[in-house]
């Protein structure tokens, strides 16, 4: 279960990161409110996770769903240059998260 967890964390995540660029620096109220609470559940899940999950593993896995997502998205949604060199990166982003998920032990 601490892993769902997780991973929807991660998916939040990166909800609310995309969300920051409709917000227009927290000057938009409904962007930066749903935003904030894209936040707000992000860190609520990952907190139940890492009850059961190590802080390391957890932190990591995270914030590689989270930038690996949001540069995803970002490429496929909003117009953010697609390369090569960015589309490697991205896959090592993916290799270590489950490389941390393969070593964490549970």
């Amino acid at each position: 279960m601490a892993w769902i967890l997780l991973v929807v964390a991660g998916l939040v995540e990166v909800a609310w990161a995309v969300g920051l660029t409709f917000t227009e620096g927290f000057t938009r109220l409904w962007p930066s409110v749903l935003t904030a609470a894209g936040f707000a559940t992000s860190m609520v899940l990952l907190a139940l996770a890492v009850k059961t999950l190590p802080i390391g593993t957890a932190y990591g896995v995270w914030v590689g769903i989270g930038a690996a997502g949001a540069a995803v998205v970002g490429m496929l949604v909003l117009g953010e240059p697609v390369t090569a060199a960015r589309v490697f990166f991205i896959a090592l982003l993916l290799v270590a998260v489950v490389g941390l998920k393969a070593t964490s032990g549970h």
